[in-house]
């Protein structure tokens, strides 16, 4: 996977995990009780600045995460944390390719019903019913 897929793929992960903590998230340890999403997102960012402590580019990054932080729903400030994870990434193809083996892989489908009557279906070309008293007519005119 080339720096700008796997700069493209941490964004929403670490965002989540701004989302989440704040700015806290730059010095907070990885929380276990954290989702999939936001602890995934905490372990980059911890990746992604060992190492850069006291660089430019750190204080760099660590802005982007600030204005995030601030307007989590500007696109522009998004946008910006993802190009310093692009700039970092290609500067570093190991650090590219160790952050691309902690995404989940494409091909991987997680689905989760949960509660009385509950279904969760990858692909479905028919009639799905979970209910007790459910009715279906098929009309063929």
């Amino acid at each position: 996977m080339d720096a700008l897929t796997v700069a493209n793929e941490i964004t929403p992960y670490v965002t989540a995990a701004v989302g989440a903590y704040g700015t806290a998230v730059l010095t907070r340890a990885t929380d276990a009780g954290a989702d999939a999403t936001v602890g995934l997102g905490q372990r980059i960012l911890q990746r992604i600045r060992s190492g850069r402590e006291g660089s430019a580019e750190l204080e760099r990054l660590d802005r982007a995460v600030e204005e995030v932080a601030e307007a989590p729903g500007d696109e522009d400030f998004r946008a910006a944390l993802r190009a310093q994870f692009k700039r970092v990434l290609l500067a570093d193809p190991e650090l590219a390719a160790e952050i691309a083996q902690l995404l989940p892989s494409r091909s991987e489908v997680h689905l989760t019903a949960s509660g009385e009557g509950s279904i969760a279906v990858q692909n479905n070309s028919g009639v799905v019913s979970s209910g007790g008293d459910a009715r279906i007519q098929w009309r063929t005119t």
